[in-house]
């Protein structure tokens, strides 16, 4: 069985697909045609829809690179994931015909209309159909075009709905127990194009390594140019796919945490989804931060164990400072380490400059990495508010407009 490509062959191939043809070519030929087709194929089988059929169906698909051509086969079953074999079925309905590099394109190329087809299709009911006999039923005919949509749906590049994906994949994220997507449509729609580098605290699933990682595969679906990774405290490596890579470690390591940076960073979005634990939130929080990229993000979730002594926060109306709230508390402050007064100015404020903005919501925050250095209001504008009755005292009486 022909190898996949690794993570970092994979990063090469998705940069590739935004670059020009030759360029193109060449890294596809350098990484073999033959494991490239196997990652497009499995990237495929993973984003296709859930068939709407009511029978078997097989579509073929046919790549072409340097004039040899590799067929491959999708089975698709009534409510059942799409699968895909390499070879021609017996039973195949429709054939979709792409070139390698046109494929890679539509899979991991950056986001635009598409004007001009890049596939073409050849339908079994087009040949060798005398009329009048051998006439194809009309059930069969939808089945062929369900199918081949469900196929299709794996190829075309129309943005995914967070919310949708959360449940096809079992993330608790929306629907349930939390909320979040809506949040994270909003402040991660800027980013869903891009070859970003993503990385999740926690990874789920305590029945054993192969359970859980729904996240992960909902972030794979969602950021189609995305390079996805993992970290948990037990071994959740059978979960591994092209673009996900789990990691094992504990989140109140913070040299772990760092040496994961090391390898895998630097990262366009963080989210602690890992034990709730107040204390790890922080550990994690100051080891990772660094490692976002500016115009990145760092997100926070489940912020109500703040409240909850169990999770070493506060049995109390207010989250005190060893806390995740009380850490966005303290970055709210950081934001504005410029307007502090300035003998009182030192290093614990100085994250702040690294903080362009935060957005709190109900058990969510989100943390713009950015540089946070405009400049303070200058020190010609007052530093006492306009008193009106001060006049006795030698200040202005009235207002001027």
């Amino acid at each position: 069985m022909t190898d996949l490509l690794n993570t970092e062959e994979l990063e090469r191939l998705i940069a590739a697909a935004g670059g020009p043809d030759r360029a193109l070519d060449e890294v596809v030929t350098e990484l073999g045609a033959d494991r490239v087709n196997r990652v497009l194929v499995d990237e495929i089988a993973f984003r296709a829809d859930l068939p709407d059929v009511d029978r078997l169906t097989e579509v073929g698909l046919d790549v072409e690179h340097g004039g040899a051509t590799t067929s491959f086969t999708f089975t698709v079953r009534p409510h059942e994931p799409v699968r895909v074999s390499e070879g021609v079925g017996d039973r195949i309905a429709q054939s979709v015909a792409y070139s390698c590099a046109d494929l890679v394109r539509e899979l991991f190329g950056s986001a635009r209309e598409h004007y001009a087809s890049r596939r073409a299709l050849k339908s079994r009911f087009e040949v060798a159909n005398i009329p009048g006999k051998n006439r194809p039923s009309l059930e069969s005919v939808l089945a062929m075009q369900k199918a081949t949509a469900a196929v299709l749906s794996g190829i075309d590049s129309r943005p995914p709905d967070l919310g949708a994906l959360a449940a096809r994949y079992y993330s608790d994220k929306w629907g349930g127990l939390h909320w979040f997507t809506p949040h994270y449509e909003r402040h991660l729609r800027g980013l869903r194009d891009e070859p970003v580098r993503v990385l999740e605290i926690g990874i789920g699933g305590f029945q054993g390594a192969e359970s859980g990682g729904g996240s992960l595969n909902m972030w794979r679906r969602y950021f189609a140019r995305g390079l996805v990774f993992g970290v948990d405290l037990f071994d959740k490596s059978p979960l591994d796919r092209p673009r996900v890579t789990t990691l094992r470690g504990d989140q109140n390591d913070p040299a772990t945490l760092t040496e994961i940076a090391r390898r895998h960073g630097p990262f366009d979005v963080v989210i602690d989804d890992g034990s709730h634990v107040n204390e790890h939130i922080l550990t994690s929080f100051a080891a990772l931060f660094p490692h976002v990229r500016t115009g990145g993000l760092y997100v926070i979730e489940d912020l109500w164990t703040s409240y909850l002594s169990g999770y070493g926060g506060d049995d109390s109306t207010t989250a005190g400072p060893r806390t995740g709230l009380g850490l966005v508390k303290r970055l709210v402050d950081a934001l504005h380490h410029e307007e502090h007064p300035p003998a009182l100015r030192g290093e614990r404020f100085a994250e702040g400059a690294g903080i362009a903005g935060l957005h709190v919501y109900r058990n969510i925050a989100f943390i713009d990495k950015g540089v946070n250095l405009d400049g303070g209001i200058p020190l010609y504008i007052p530093r006492k508010a306009f008193a009106p009755n001060a006049g006795a005292a030698g200040g202005p009486t009235s207002s001027s407009g």
